[in-house]
């Protein structure tokens, strides 16, 4: 059995994508894109050049992870 943590509805702020899109935007601040496409390709080139450890720690909330290390221990 697994305990739950229970994420109130509506809540964006205690969604881990958000802080990375964050990051992300912040990057994409004062561009200007000439096409949907060029704004896309350009995203693309931002996560192309994310680490898997700057995603852990952008989008990483201690709760979470001390919730999934004790779920692991039941």
């Amino acid at each position: 059995r697994f305990p739950y943590l229970l994420q109130p509805p509506h809540s964006p702020e205690l969604n881990p994508i958000e802080r990375l899109w964050q990051f992300l935007k912040k990057s994409l601040h004062n561009e200007l894109f000439p096409s949907l496409q060029d704004l896309r390709a350009r995203i693309q080139q931002l996560f192309e050049q994310l680490t898997f450890e700057q995603v852990m720690s952008i989008s990483s909330y201690n709760f979470i992870l001390e919730a999934l290390f004790y779920a692991a221990s039941y």
